[in-house]
């Protein structure tokens, strides 16, 4: 079990992989109900396992890799989530899809969206974008709201945070302003790293540019996941990165409100 979801470890190699192809399983890493953070009212966040980025500082590298999940059927999840109908109606909260990186197990999300629309729930998806091609128009037409995080304005920061280029990340806001899907960006700051101004001020250039930002959330960087990296065999480049002052991230944030985006 999952925290109370069962877990679909009776399938052979070729039925679990059928079943990943028509989206009925999907590899999860876990789900915690969370307030105040990944979307509106209570959520109930699901963090799928693999990502295409290697970010330096994140706080969970155990979701990197697809084989650290474990196969849960798309029936199960949804079982689950209804059960929560209830807390979601009273806290207009709702489900996120999280990870690692949602947009890596395309039907799986669509399914579990699909299935949390026709239950009345609100969605939302935490992506970095970057597999933004992934998403059909019509797994975006069951999504409420996409946090999208921007991790650098700069590609060559962008690359270096990363190991990836920026543009996809950029093309898939922008659908998503053409859309007209509800964002909310997010941003770590990092000492040394992020926090130039200039690098600053191109991801606020950016946000301002997308009609459907509605809120920009300045994440200053912190040291919490620093553990997990060692525990599960990874180097950590970060080791001496302090965590930003008060006052540098209410600057980043002045950033963005200069060009009339909400900031938290």
């Amino acid at each position: 079990m999952l925290g109370g979801i069962p877990v679909a470890d009776h399938l052979d190699r070729s039925e679990a992989l059928s079943a990943q192809r028509a989206g009925e399983l999907g590899s999860v890493h876990s789900w915690e109900l969370v307030t105040a953070v990944d979307g509106p009212g209570t959520r109930m966040t699901t963090f799928l396992a693999g990502c295409p980025l290697r970010c330096l500082y994140c706080h969970n590298p155990d979701t990197m890799s697809a084989n650290r999940g474990v196969p849960v059927l798309a029936d199960d999840l949804l079982a689950r989530i209804r059960r929560y109908r209830g807390v979601f109606a009273a806290t207009t909260g709702g489900i996120t899809l999280s990870g690692g990186e949602v947009l890596q197990q395309p039907a799986f999300a669509a399914r579990i969206l699909r299935g949390a629309k026709e239950l009345g729930i609100h969605t939302a998806i935490d992506t970095s974008g970057f597999l933004g091609r992934n998403a059909t128009d019509e797994l975006l037409a069951d999504v409420d709201l996409v946090l999208l995080d921007v991790k650098s304005g700069d590609e060559d920061t962008y690359r270096r945070v990363t190991g990836r280029d920026l543009a996809p990340t950029l093309e898939f806001g922008r659908r998503l302003a053409d859309l007209g899907i509800e964002t909310w960006i997010r941003f770590v700051l990092v000492p040394g790293l992020t926090d130039d101004p200039a690098n600053v001020a191109a991801v606020a250039d950016y946000a301002a540019e997308l009609s459907c930002v509605t809120r920009v959330e300045i994440l200053p960087f912190h040291q919490m996941g620093r553990d997990k990296w060692s525990e599960i065999g990874l180097e950590y480049a970060l080791p001496d990165t302090q965590a930003p002052s008060a006052e540098a991230v209410e600057e980043a944030r002045d950033i963005f409100r200069a060009r009339g985006l909400v900031t938290y």
